[in-house]
């Protein structure tokens, strides 16, 4: 039996993440990361990934492809500060769900790891999209291929 199945599969990730995004509509930090009008299809995304990722349905990566986490969220301004608003969110949520001890432990503990690992800068200020110029993955990437040597 996999964590998605212990903890009540898909309709478990949908709570946690559909409260998560209830914060999230209400945070003036966070609110403007997520351009769409409507947060549905972030939270569409977000439960498909993470029930995949717990042992479920592989429907993420049947329509979006490899996660990419980190470069799917390079174009954001993620400071210290929106991480902590992103956790505070989430433990909102996952404290509502009222997952056992350890279920809640071991999510909550992949959760913090992911949302450290989000952090792309230090800079406190901007929301939303990075500047133009600002490095992004893909382009950090073209350019060490050109500066390698084989």
């Amino acid at each position: 039996m996999t964590f998605y199945d212990e903890v009540g599969g898909y309709a478990t990730f949908e709570t946690i993440v559909n409260g998560f995004y209830r914060e999230v509509a209400l945070d003036p930090v966070l609110r403007p990361m997520y351009p769409e009008e409507d947060l549905g299809p972030a939270a569409e995304r977000f439960t498909m990934f993470l029930a995949q990722y717990w042992g479920g349905p592989s429907t993420y990566s049947e329509t979006r492809g490899h996660p990419r986490l980190r470069m799917r969220h390079m174009p954001f301004h993620v400071d210290p500060d929106a991480r902590d608003r992103w956790l505070r969110c989430m433990r909102t949520s996952l404290d509502e769900v009222q997952l056992s001890p350890l279920h809640d432990a071991t999510l909550w503990d992949y959760l913090e790891r992911a949302a450290y690992a989000m952090v792309n800068t230090t800079e406190p200020s901007g929301i939303g999209p990075a500047p133009a110029g600002r490095s992004t993955l893909e382009t950090r990437s073209s350019s060490q291929d050109s500066t390698e040597t084989p």
